[in-house]
């Protein structure tokens, strides 16, 4: 488990630059029992002596591949990868030939790879990791039964490093009931539902740690080359204390809030990695930072696809789930905030939002629930990335409202109605409010009316403004029939400090 309690990094002795250099290897990550995405050209690559004729083969390719190991004592050669083939798991081999070494990669498959990245909600394993996270719900049955070897993990170890390097470490596992206690709970749960439906395998590379910011998992150069998150992140940090303190191999909570550290070390030495797209839970170490959120997630966005280099590849997260904050506080909605910056995220091309109001807890930052979060994860991308027709992804999106004399009809987008509007509980709306134009806002009664939302208020008797679900911590029924939530929203834009006196319960 990678978190920031008790963890420390260890040391490794290497042999020198020179005699690294002269060796013949294949970057660590490029391992047997790995899976390789479909359909796309996959990189192999390593070192050699300078000048050296590498050959490389699959057992797939007609004639072998050949290059040279460059003055630098490095090569890189591609294959073509072909489509998979819906219900063939066949296992291939790759061989790489160095004069009379060689290399074999066995037991690879070819389906779909998803890098999966983000702090502890992404982290969270299927098993408990006591005091923390007590394990998702029924975990000791969901870990028996998850014996599923087309599902293949790679999960990267926790390093950090003040510039790009080329290497990481991690090692690729077969999913088995033995060693699925280990994974991201939500990046299993959303390979099982791809591996389901797409009938082919699903290769996870998870690159998450617990308690980590934004803005450590982006370059310093997309920082730097922004003005805005240059004066909020970069400058503070680098005219600190700690941009001028020696990097150790302690991990803390200090040092993962730092710029730059984990994308240096642990999303850099990925980028000749086939991909399908990204997963991303994180936020909670952002709270915060609404003002800016949008913006430094979208500049991160870009900067992992222009490092990748595989065109706009998808990016689906998760939007931060209801919690008190130790607030106790049923009016605040600093946090609401927050995660109305996260839905603006959606504005950028290719991207999508999976929703948590109704399966948080307000009490745990890590919900044990892990098993929607990942299948509506899974959802989005069977709809948008491959093409599913009849898949609803999506729950209740606003579109408008209207008022006549004191009544409001919030309409919502014809598309996320899905099935039709209801709860998921058999019990009326909760959480909606509606303000005057004293601004204070007040519980409605909600009632769903042809799709629609019918809402009064008996002290308000002139309308002005609707709040859903728009505080720190509320646990959410409403949803559409398909079983998604509604998307909190608020058609106000008064940038009152949250209080007690601005909504009352």
């Amino acid at each position: 488990m990678k978190w920031v309690f008790f963890v420390q990094l260890c040391f490794i002795c290497a042999v020198s630059p020179a005699q690294q250099a002269a060796s013949f290897s294949v970057n660590s990550l490029l391992q047997s029992n790995m899976v390789i995405q479909q359909a796309k050209l996959m990189k192999v690559y390593g070192t050699a002596p300078k000048g050296d004729l590498i050959k490389l083969k699959a057992d797939w390719m007609k004639n072998a591949a050949e290059m040279n190991a460059d003055k630098n004592n490095e090569w890189l050669g591609t294959i073509e990868v072909p489509a998979a083939i819906a219900g063939n798991y066949a296992a291939h081999t790759i061989t790489i030939i160095d004069n009379s070494d060689t290399i074999q990669l066995n037991n690879v498959l070819i389906g779909e790879v998803w890098l999966c990245s983000g702090q502890s909600n992404m982290d969270m394993q299927l098993k408990p990791f006591l005091p923390w996270m007590k394990g998702v719900i029924d975990y000791e049955s969901e870990i028996a039964a998850a014996n599923h070897p087309d599902i293949r993990l790679l999960d990267i170890a926790t390093d950090f490093k003040a510039q790009p390097v080329k290497k990481a470490k991690g090692t690729w596992i077969i999913c088995t009931s033995q060693t699925a206690g280990d994974f991201s709970a939500v990046a299993y749960y959303f390979a099982l539902e791809l591996l389901n439906k797409l009938h082919v395998p699903v290769g996870l590379v998870t690159s998450a740690v617990g308690g980590s910011s934004c803005q450590i998992w982006t370059s310093r150069e997309t920082l730097s080359s922004d003005a805005a998150l240059n004066k909020k992140y970069l400058y503070p940090y680098d005219t600190s204390v700690h941009s001028k303190e020696i990097l150790d191999s302690i991990i803390t909570f200090e040092k993962v809030l730092r710029l730059a550290l984990f994308y240096n070390a642990m999303i850099y030495p990925l980028k000749n990695i086939s991909l399908r797209g990204f997963l991303w839970y994180q936020g909670e170490s952002n709270k915060d930072d609404a003002d800016m959120y949008t913006r430094l997630n979208i500049a991160m966005i870009k900067n992992w696809r222009a490092l990748f280099d595989q065109g706009d590849l998808p990016f689906y997260f998760v939007q931060v789930a209801p919690y008190n904050w130790q607030q106790n506080d049923s009016t605040a909605f600093n946090y609401a905030i927050f995660r109305e910056a996260q839905s603006n995220i959606t504005k950028e091309k290719n991207t999508g939002i999976a929703l948590t109001m109704d399966i948080g807890d307000a009490e745990d930052i890590h919900p044990r629930n892990k098993k929607d979060v990942g299948i509506r994860l899974a959802k989005i991308a069977l709809a948008k990335t491959y093409g599913f027709k009849n898949i609803q992804y999506e729950g209740p999106q606003f579109s408008g409202f209207t008022i006549n004399k004191n009544i409001v009809t919030v309409s919502f987008d014809k598309a996320s109605i899905g099935a039709g509007l209801t709860t998921s509980d058999n019990q009326p709306v909760k959480y909606f409010f509606i303000a005057g134009g004293d601004k204070i806002f007040y519980p409605a009664f909600a009632q769903i009316i042809n799709d629609k939302i019918v809402l009064r208020a008996p002290q308000v008797d002139k309308p002005v403004a609707v709040r859903y679900a728009f505080t720190n911590y509320p646990i959410t029924n409403f949803c559409n029939k398909d079983g998604l939530p509604a998307m909190p929203f608020r058609t106000d834009t008064w940038n009152v400090i949250p209080s007690s006196n601005t909504q009352k319960q």
